[in-house]
């Protein structure tokens, strides 16, 4: 279901919840006031069925939207046809299992470079994500799959190249992350401006959906001449996220952003209440 608003939220369970599992982190959402959570098998998709389907139910009654980061662990530009099989599966399953958790949204990070040209490695990713989201339709898996901005220039996944993937394949939107955006640019991509020109962006190719149903991460983050380092809270950072704020309410954009920061819940509120405040 789509948001009808601008929903804000952590990514994993709040540091507060009783818990460390998703159940009592969508209560602790709930609690505090956000509206969404990231379910993160960063590590590994480590759910069963039965568990996805309380978290669902849990969901359902507490109102939280959830979407998910599939496993770290995922390259469809290896050199080794085991390991791009192995990436699919991952995402794959991380599919499986987010839908019946009640995700709707898929995120994961696509791919490395190496030393082939971006413009191959596009069209080598664009072939197995045609493909992986044509068997999840077939099996009535109702996710769309979320290639994330990546932090380092190393790494494939630029803004122009996801949302293209958004553009050329059915459920495939990208995941914006405006840290990742910022320390792959080397400290830029953090003004009104550029924030600006991002949205306006992602509206001119994918249309006025493009907004209304966006995914984003933000978190503070440092960086070196060779991109992301680590994610950092946003007061410790340089990342201008009131005017990230004001953009994306000047854009009336709808979706989920989901915090990243060390301190998930308290930059969470932080980007909440800032966003409220304007």
């Amino acid at each position: 279901m789509k948001p009808a608003k601008l929903l804000f939220g952590t990514a994993g369970t709040p540091k507060s919840s009783k818990k460390r599992n998703s159940i009592s982190g969508i209560e602790r959402v709930h609690e505090l006031g956000l509206g969404c959570m990231e379910l993160e098998f960063v590590r590994g998709v480590k759910m069963g069925e039965g568990t996805a389907k309380e978290v669902h139910d849990m969901s359902e009654k507490e109102d939280i939207s959830l979407s998910v980061h599939a496993p770290y662990y995922i390259n469809l530009n290896s050199a080794e046809p085991e390991k791009v099989d192995a990436s699919i599966e991952r995402i794959y399953t991380s599919a499986r299992i987010g839908s019946l958790c009640g995700a709707r949204n898929i995120v994961f990070h696509l791919a490395y470079y190496h030393k082939d040209a971006p413009e191959n490695v596009y069209e080598s990713v664009y072939e197995l994500l045609k493909l992986l989201s044509s068997r999840l339709e077939d099996e009535g898996i109702d996710v769309i799959l979320r290639p994330e901005t990546t932090g380092k220039a190393t790494q494939f996944g630029s803004l122009k190249e996801n949302v293209r993937l958004g553009c050329e394949i059915d459920n495939v939107l990208p995941c914006i992350d405006f840290a990742h955006l910022h320390a792959r640019s080397n400290g830029a991509e953090n003004s009104y401006e550029e924030f600006a020109s991002t949205l306006g962006m992602i509206e001119n190719e994918l249309g006025r959906e493009g907004l209304d149903e966006m995914h984003m991460h933000v978190s503070g983050i440092e960086y070196s001449e060779k991109g992301e380092r680590n994610h950092l809270n946003l007061d410790d950072s340089d990342l201008e996220y009131a005017e990230l704020m004001r953009a994306l309410k000047d854009f009336k954009v709808k979706g989920l952003l989901i915090c990243e920061s060390p301190d998930n819940e308290g930059d969470a509120l932080l980007l909440q209440k800032t966003y409220e405040s304007i």
